[in-house]
């Protein structure tokens, strides 16, 4: 083999095993997830007091009448609904959990698997990926789907229609355990970037991929906001509070409108109707923010609207923690957010450990499409610095579901849910523990990856043609 050719093959076999190392996680040698149960500690999450109409998610399919059950036996199951079960029985079929407890018995002719030393958990939920809409970022033209430059549609915008359940981002995440994301859009050039949905990483094709949408509406502020709106997080608030009084005098004055008896709005049609669930409170605004200050106008632009809002990145959020919890707004955060920038100067390790202390409602996420599959180390480094272990659990499964919407169907190990489970190697938050079987509404996903195809593909050079 020539130079060249030796030099490239070189570098695909080593990317292929930089892709299947994760990253260490920071509670690498510390004692298992503990015992005490989380209702026991009193520390079940506070969740905005509107939830999703039916109407907004698919409906859940029927069990399938035929199958075998598939029984995991002797092992040790977190449902993140409850107490820790030990040496306890989980049994589903056609796509449902059937039962979970410590003394059930397998039924006949199920597939049983041993889980004495294992651990069990709900599968994950990353709250903020694109993952299904984008393949090579700013790079290969027609695979990347987060954006749009059309100035006549920002809140219409969505990502459902573009997700790809053939993406290879897929197989690399749910391997290491993640099930579930919140899908959102990236940017439109307005404070309105769109509408997130919650998909599952089974590989199916919309609609059978889609668990909710929408489950939220994105929007910018604090600095984000201001590089689209003039420059100024002042601007920034007045174009977000303009549209949303526009969109409710659409509401009320909707034939004026369509008969052209109403003045001109400041965005289309589209992103008027797209608004009304948000106006109802039957879908949350998710607004980007991370300085103290851009929080709590956030959350006053909330109140004068009557909207459930979540705050996302939120790297000062431990700052106004307690006003966070009074309000009863949802958080997700970044956990390893620790570099400070100017709008975000006092970030640090330990916010996601102070806000879920402070009682807010917490989810965890990696904001990060291609490495989605770090969430458990996400985890586990918030525990590192100080997160309860049970509520870091809650804040990867069922804490979300509830914030999206899905908490019906996934989130926890309960009867009559999908059967989204992951079967641990051990501590889901340690390093060396891997995930061993994943079922994602019931269905064992294969452990095959690009990866792993392309670290096999490269294993011996020396079988390579020459």
């Amino acid at each position: 083999m020539n130079g060249p050719a030796l030099a490239l093959v070189t570098a695909l076999f080593s990317t292929a095993l930089l892709a299947n190392v994760s990253q260490p996680s920071a509670t690498q040698g510390a004692e298992p997830l503990e015992r005490p149960s989380v209702q026991q500690q009193d520390t079940k999450p506070q969740v905005p007091p509107k939830t999703a109409t039916p109407a907004q998610t698919p409906p859940a399919p029927p069990p399938e009448a035929a199958g075998p059950a598939v029984a995991i036996v002797n092992a040790r199951i977190l449902p993140a609904s409850g107490s820790a079960i030990e040496r306890g029985t989980l049994v589903m079929r056609g796509g449902r959990i059937t039962a979970v407890g410590p003394s059930v018995q397998p039924p006949a002719g199920a597939r049983v698997i041993d889980g004495a030393g294992k651990t069990v958990t709900p599968g994950l939920l990353d709250s903020g990926t694109q993952i299904g809409i984008v393949e090579i970022p700013l790079s290969a033209q027609g695979t990347a789907d987060q954006r749009t430059t059309d100035p006549r549609v920002s809140a219409a915008f969505t990502v459902v229609d573009a997700f790809n359940g053939n993406s290879t981002v897929i197989p690399v995440t749910r391997v290491e355990g993640v099930t579930r994301t919140l899908v959102i859009p990236e940017a439109t050039g307005n404070v309105l970037v769109g509408q997130g949905a919650v998909m599952d990483l089974s590989g199916a094709q919309v609609p059978g991929s889609v668990s909710r949408a929408p489950a939220a509406m994105v929007a910018l502020l604090g600095q984000q906001g201001s590089a689209v709106a003039g420059g100024s997080r002042s601007t920034a608030i007045l174009r977000l509070r303009e549209i949303l009084q526009d969109a409710a005098d659409y509401s009320r004055n909707r034939t004026a409108f369509n008969t052209a008896q109403r003045r001109e709005y400041a965005t289309s049609r589209l992103d008027l109707e797209a608004l009304q669930p948000v106006l109802k409170g039957e879908v949350p605004l998710a607004i980007h923010a991370n300085r103290a200050s851009d929080l709590l106008a956030s959350m006053r632009l909330g109140e004068e609207f009557t909207l459930r809002v979540v705050l996302l990145g939120a790297a000062e959020g431990w700052m106004v923690a307690q006003e966070i919890a009074k309000r009863n707004v949802a958080v997700v955060v970044k956990p390893l957010t620790n570099l400070p920038a100017f709008d975000s100067l006092g970030a640090t390790l330990e916010n996601a450990a102070r806000l879920s202390r402070a009682g807010v409602t917490l989810a965890l996420a990696t904001f990060d499409t291609h490495n989605s599959r770090n969430l458990r180390q996400e985890a586990g480094n918030a525990v590192a610095y100080g997160m309860d272990r049970d509520a870091a659990l809650q804040s990867v499964t069922l804490i979300p579901a509830r914030m999206w919407g899905v908490a019906d169907r996934t989130g926890s190990l309960e009867a009559g849910k999908d059967a989204d489970v992951v079967i641990w190697s051990g501590d889901p938050f340690e390093l060396m523990t891997t995930a061993e079987h994943v079922f994602i509404k019931g269905h064992e996903v294969p452990p095959d990856t690009r990866q792993r195809q392309l670290f096999e593909r490269y294993r011996d050079l020396r079988a390579l043609p020459r």
